[in-house]
């Protein structure tokens, strides 16, 4: 897949708020400061289109880009750390559940890990409330120039292995780095195979 055009379209808060559901959607989500914004802009080649931050917390809203006119990538808030109150933390995290859950056109959410971590209990929650929702997930583990390839494919392996506790077969899972593009391929080819499934029936 060749991404020719990438457009910011909008940020919301609420379900009702979001693009008419009439193209197909991939959607990024996971902790906090994991890289998702980088890897949007490097899915893109635009390293201006998604805001990044050093300081956790900077995606507080749905974002939607817009990419070769036809698909949609959503920038989803961090889980996590962000230093901000309890009460906000909790209307994050049921705006990302909401629209998760009754996004019609969601083809596949991509819930990014750091690759150089052992695995983490927030993640494993997350996905594994995905699995019991049978929500469209794939794997995508971050920062893998950061570490020794040994090292990475250890944590993979070991962060699989734990999956393998509560899940019969594995996520599509794929192995990325925003900076060397190791994996970048592979994750548009995965977007533009998944997006032909897509039909939309305005009626509906």
């Amino acid at each position: 897949m060749i991404i020719k055009t990438a457009t910011f379209i909008k940020s919301c808060k609420i379900l009702s708020q979001c693009t008419k559901p009439d193209k197909p959607e991939f959607a990024f989500i996971g902790r906090s400061n994991v890289g998702k914004s980088s890897l949007i802009n490097t899915l893109t080649k635009n390293n201006g289109l998604a805001k990044i931050s050093v300081k956790p917390g900077k995606t507080r809203l749905i974002n939607f880009f817009l990419i070769n006119d036809n698909t949609y990538l959503v920038d989803l808030p961090g889980l996590g750390y962000a230093s901000v109150p309890k009460t906000l933390r909790l209307e994050w995290e049921k705006m990302i559940r909401n629209y998760i859950l009754k996004r019609d056109n969601l083809m596949n959410l991509y819930y990014l890990v750091d690759s150089r971590l052992s695995p983490q209990e927030i993640d494993l929650e997350f996905i594994n409330w995905c699995g019991l929702n049978q929500v469209p997930l794939s794997l995508v583990f971050t920062k893998t120039d950061k570490e020794s390839q040994k090292v990475i494919q250890k944590n993979i392996s070991t962060f699989n292995n734990k999956l393998l506790e509560t899940w019969t077969s594995l996520p599509t899972f794929f192995a990325t780095s925003s900076v060397s593009k190791v994996g970048i391929d592979k994750l548009t080819d995965h977007i533009e195979e998944v997006s032909k499934l897509f039909n939309y029936d305005e009626n509906e």
